[in-house]
């Protein structure tokens, strides 16, 4: 899909991979709407670029809707919809304080895999009304972040895993419920990224942290991220996946 002319949402879009992807859009002339926590710099990075700020909480669903609905309104219509927000919590499924609480694990499965599960089932929803564009009749192009942590197995991150193997895992079906209205959706799957959650980590815990990466062994860069989101969006045969952007990196059991 062109990107110039289009009309882009990015949740999550006050920092790290969220910003840099919006600002990427922009940049690329597209226009673009900041979806991200009332507290956050979103009315900010939008201003920057000539967006909208909305101010939502994801775990907020019918709010979620509302505001998606508002951002829509203000671009004129919605062709690429990217979500990073996200997070989760480090606690083993049977620790010393005893069992995993049901509490943290639904609230990380409603932060990660509902939140983006409801925000794609909405975006497709607003995609659908769009005329389809030459040769292959698209509508629409859905970017989701997962994490190679769905596939990694690390201790302490079953509730984390859990959420990012379902966005990983919702990709191929959403696409194939979507794809006979010209709707492309695909998962981007991160090693550790510099972000607000990483940036106080001092440089010695860093360099262990990447050390089974194959090259570069580095933490990943936000601009990197929405790099791969353009291309996404940029490349109609790119559908149904979970693209892992990590620099071959494989956790062991740690």
């Amino acid at each position: 899909m062109e990107i110039k002319g289009k009309k882009a949402v990015v949740f999550g879009g006050a920092s790290g991979m969220g910003r840099a992807t919006a600002e990427l859009l922009a940049a690329r002339g597209a226009e673009v709407a900041v979806l991200d926590r009332p507290a956050s710099a979103g009315a900010e990075v939008a201003a920057v670029f000539g967006g909208s700020f909305h101010p939502v909480d994801v775990t907020e669903f019918e709010a979620t809707e509302n505001a998606l609905a508002e951002a829509v309104d203000a671009l004129g219509g919605l062709h690429v919809s990217v979500t990073t927000a996200g997070g989760g919590s480090v606690r083993r499924t049977l620790g010393k304080d005893g069992p995993h609480d049901l509490e943290t694990f639904r609230r990380v499965l409603d932060l990660n895999a509902v939140a983006t599960f409801n925000i794609s089932r909405l975006a497709a929803a607003h995609m659908s009304r769009n005329e389809p564009e030459d040769p292959d009749g698209e509508r629409g192009v859905i970017v989701n972040t997962s994490s190679i942590a769905a596939f990694e197995g690390q201790i302490g991150q079953v509730a984390y895993s859990a959420a990012k193997a379902a966005i990983a895992g919702m990709s191929l079906t959403m696409a194939r419920d979507l794809g006979s209205l010209g709707i492309r959706v695909v998962a981007i799957a991160p090693s550790l990224f510099e972000t607000g959650a990483t940036e106080k980590i001092p440089a010695e815990t860093r360099a262990a942290l990447v050390k089974d990466a194959a090259f570069p062994r580095r933490l990943g860069r936000p601009e990197e991220y929405a790099r791969l989101a353009l291309a996404v969006v940029d490349n109609p045969m790119l559908n149904g996946q979970c693209l892992r952007l990590d620099a071959g990196q494989r956790f062991g059991p740690r």
